[in-house]
């Protein structure tokens, strides 16, 4: 069911500093960026074929309370019936929505805690148009 890994989303004090660290001391690319009411919020980081970084602003963000990986994303080749499986399982999982990234997406929480995103991509997937996001949430 799974694939690989698609992402691990991280949330940054500083957006310019992160994309410093990430794209010019390791070379990773600045894929695409989020947007929210015309302000920059996030943005991906491609580290080769289908995986990615993806960074949050988050003024808290701190080793302590607010948790700098706020979740784990992995790619799937059927979203419809990773769903049904995991229900059929008898586990939580929400309903498929289209992301902003035009990726179908859905929600699961490990028993730990950790929250886990199931990707869907599309042929119009920001991940390989490049295109940016913007969002209303």
């Amino acid at each position: 069911m799974v694939k690989q890994l698609a992402h691990i989303c991280i949330m940054s004090r500083d957006l310019a500093a992160t994309q410093r660290f990430y794209c010019d001391l390791l070379g990773l690319e600045r894929t695409f960026d989020f947007y929210k009411d015309g302000t920059l919020i996030g943005f991906y980081l491609g580290l080769g074929s289908r995986t990615f970084i993806e960074v949050f602003h988050n003024a808290q963000a701190t080793a302590g309370d607010t948790p700098l990986i706020d979740h784990l994303c992995l790619e799937v080749a059927d979203m419809d019936a990773t769903i049904a499986h995991i229900r059929a399982q008898g586990y939580e999982i929400s309903d498929k929505s289209f992301g902003c990234d035009n990726t179908w997406q859905s929600w699961i929480t490990d028993p730990g805690g950790v929250r886990i995103e199931l990707f869907e991509y599309t042929d119009a997937s920001s991940q390989f148009s490049g295109n940016d996001c913007l969002v209303d949430w």
